[in-house]
Formats: C-alpha cells, structure tokens, sequence
C-alpha cells in the first residue's frame, strides 16, 4: 500500500514571524533577517512586521531593555560584553545604550562580575598578566580587571605565579 505525500504549503511570512518569536524573543532587524533567509518577498516581511508590531507582539524598545536587564542581573558579563551582544542580535545602538542601567553602582557591579569570572577560569596558579588579559578580552575596564585581579589575588595567594620584573638575562 502506498502512502500519499502531501507537501504543506509554506507558511506565510506572518504565520512563520509569529512561529519565531514564539521560540525565542527577536529584534525586528534580526527577525527580518531570518525571514529574508527563508526567501519571503521583501513586501511580505514588511508588512508581516508592521502587523506584529501594531499587535505589540515586536517591540524592539521592550525588548532591548528586557534582555540588557536580564544579561545585566544574570551574568557574569562586562556592560560591554553585554552591549555587543545586543548589537549582534540586532537591536540598534542607540536602543542598547538608553537600555544601560544608570545605577552609581554600576563599577561594583561589573567588579563582581569581574571576581565571578576569574574564580570559574583559574583554579591554578597563572601570572597576574594572564588574568587581567582574560577579563580584558571579556570586556571589562583597566581598572576593573587591575582591581578583580588584586581581590582575586587575595583571596587565593597560591594561584599567583611570579613574574620576572627583569628581562635581562
């Protein structure tokens, strides 16, 4: 007995746009992009993402602050790690800068941040160098990585290899 194949006809951009952010929240520039991937005509997109945001299923305002707040509370992310990884999912960056918290605590933060990554990386001795280029590549300040380091440094003294002060040999 034969079975009969039936293809499903495709969906349309706004049954497909609303099936992504049902997935997972989206920047209206990046859920753009994933249809324009999936060959939907540049009409359809557009008027697939007015519809959504006139039912206020995009906002790309509420978006932006949500996700800055939830890496900025959840993670051990430096303020600029988070920021490029707004940009990367595609919100612009006017919207990531107004999305940062003003908070004066802001450097405790990003110092604690700093301390939670150092202790989850080095569980060995490694030169105070290395470490402050590990935070440095995450993004964090000068003064944050020379501060997390020192703090780091304190509280496990043996993880500390010294370096040569001299290069004269």
């Amino acid at each position: 007995m034969r079975t009969r194949t039936t293809q499903k006809p495709k969906p349309t951009a706004l049954e497909k746009a609303v099936a992504l952010l049902a997935r997972q929240e989206q920047s209206s520039a990046k859920l753009r992009e994933k249809l324009r991937q999936r060959d939907y005509a540049p009409e359809e997109i557009d008027a697939a993402i007015a519809r959504l945001e006139e039912r206020r299923y995009l906002n790309d305002e509420e978006a932006c602050a949500r996700q800055y707040q939830k890496l900025y509370e959840e993670t051990g992310m430096s303020v600029r790690q988070i920021e490029q990884k707004l940009l990367t999912r595609g919100f612009p960056s006017s919207l990531v800068r107004a999305s940062a918290p003003k908070e004066a605590g802001r450097d405790e933060r990003d110092l604690g941040a700093a301390l939670r990554s150092l202790r989850s990386r080095f569980h060995a001795a490694a030169s105070r160098a290395k470490m402050k280029q590990f935070l440095y590549r995450r993004g964090f300040s000068y003064g944050i990585c020379d501060s997390a380091t020192s703090a780091f440094l304190e509280e496990h003294p043996e993880y500390l290899i010294e370096e040569n002060e001299s290069y004269d040999e």
